[in-house]
């Protein structure tokens, strides 16, 4: 049924990917940023070996929230895609001689564990929670792109304000950003 097996290892900022063909060998390893970028090279990465979408099977190892933007645009695309429990993975690798943690091996990690695991692991029905997750991955990306904002808009407005100031404390950091909400300007400081 399926003839490209890829593993996902994700981290907040980036993430790295191992594809194995049928009989298990590494079709190719890459590692892209976690934003819309990475997730669209990724994708042309696969696709690009020549196989249909539905002989396609990803397995990500869920990382909190950091797995899910991945996951719903994986999903949009009609690509299967599993979320499997850190501990298994962690478990299946105690099965290994490799003791070393290097998120390139983790993916090929991940790819032989939903390799050998082909059989047992099922794709959840889609439903209208999947439908619920990727809105919600949509606005968290969106509010980030928000959030990012806001802070070159503080720093650049502090860089002129208060040239030195970023040289000598965090300017976004909690108790600064409350010194600043109480007195906003130069004059109020003085």
């Amino acid at each position: 049924m399926y003839s490209l097996f890829i593993g996902v290892d994700v981290s907040k900022d980036s993430f790295s990917a191992t594809g194995l063909d049928e009989k298990a060998k590494p079709v190719f390893s890459c590692a892209h940023p976690m934003n819309s970028q990475g997730f669209s090279a990724f994708f042309k990465a696969f696709i690009s070996h020549g196989k249909e979408t539905a002989s396609i099977i990803v397995d990500l190892e869920s990382t909190g929230p950091y797995h899910l933007n991945l996951y719903s645009f994986l999903v949009a695309r009609g690509i299967t895609t599993i979320v499997v429990n850190p501990l298994v993975i962690a478990n299946f690798t105690k099965l290994s001689l490799r003791k070393t943690k290097m998120d390139k091996k983790d993916a090929v990690t991940i790819a032989r564990f939903l390799f050998l695991n082909r059989d047992s692991i099922h794709r959840p029905p889609s439903s209208q929670q999947t439908t619920d997750l990727k809105d919600l991955a949509r606005e968290r990306e969106s509010i980030l792109k928000m959030i990012a904002s806001m802070k070159n808009d503080i720093k650049r407005i502090l860089q002129s304000t208060f040239p030195e100031l970023e040289q000598l404390v965090d300017v976004l950091g909690v108790t600064m950003l409350g010194l600043l909400k109480l007195f906003p300007s130069a004059r109020l400081i003085a």
